[in-house]
């Protein structure tokens, strides 16, 4: 799937509550389209291991026990839009996660002559993300995410991906926090589907079938995008 005609490099926005599937359809759309997915978190390890001004800046604040402010969030993530390996586009996944941050990664694009191609949100029952939730670990080596029902690796407890026999679960992948992390999500990120829909770039997709199924309607999703 040839990005090439993009003038600029495309920016894509995953959003979906807790257990929607967003990590690991994001990482399928890394391998098919060439583009580089970035979590908020990965983000901020990244830039303090790497002593950038803006890292230096989160690791004071973190160490502080205090959050990141969505203005230092903003300029590592400028940085990181800068680095070569981002020439085709990224995919954000887990910000911005309020229409405040949505507001300021606007005006971060906008100065580089980059807009939102798509703000893809994961349609899901919250009913269903106990059952998810409860069921999923991740690889220790690589991040590749599994489930005990929907993805387990080909041999039990090694990874596809890497080879990795070390497998993690959440602590907070329980049936009794994820109420609280989906209260968390509707009063916080869901306004975000309203915010971008405004805007023209919102599109959806039913999460609750298939990896697989799932993957390919988000494939059409983003191949038109980037067009």
């Amino acid at each position: 799937m040839d990005a090439a005609v993009m003038t600029s490099p495309a920016v894509l926005i995953l959003l979906g509550p807790p257990g929607a599937g967003k990590g690991t359809q994001a990482r399928m759309l890394e391998e098919n389209f060439g583009l580089v997915q970035l979590s908020t978190g990965d983000l901020l390890r990244a830039a303090v291991a790497a002593g950038t001004e803006a890292g230096k800046a989160a690791k004071a604040v973190m160490e502080a026990g205090d959050l990141v402010s969505d203005g230092i969030v903003i300029a590592i993530l400028r940085d990181r839009l800068a680095e070569p390996d981002c020439a085709k586009g990224v995919i954000l996944d887990g910000f911005p996660r309020t229409t405040v941050q949505a507001e300021a990664l606007d005006g971060l694009l906008e100065s580089t002559g980059q807009k939102i191609n798509a703000a893809i949100s994961l349609e899901v029952e919250d009913g269903e993300m106990v059952t998810r939730i409860s069921g999923r670990y991740t690889c220790g080596g690589c991040g590749e995410g599994y489930h005990d029902t929907f993805k387990q690796p080909a041999t039990t407890g090694t990874c596809d991906k890497c080879g990795s026999t070390d497998m993690e679960r959440r602590a907070d992948d329980n049936a009794e926090t994820v109420a609280s992390r989906l209260e968390a999500y509707h009063a916080q990120t869901a306004p975000l589907i309203a915010y971008y829909r405004g805007k023209g770039a919102l599109k959806t997709i039913n999460a609750m079938g298939e990896i697989d199924e799932i993957a390919h309607g988000l494939n059409d999703i983003v191949a038109s995008a980037m067009t």
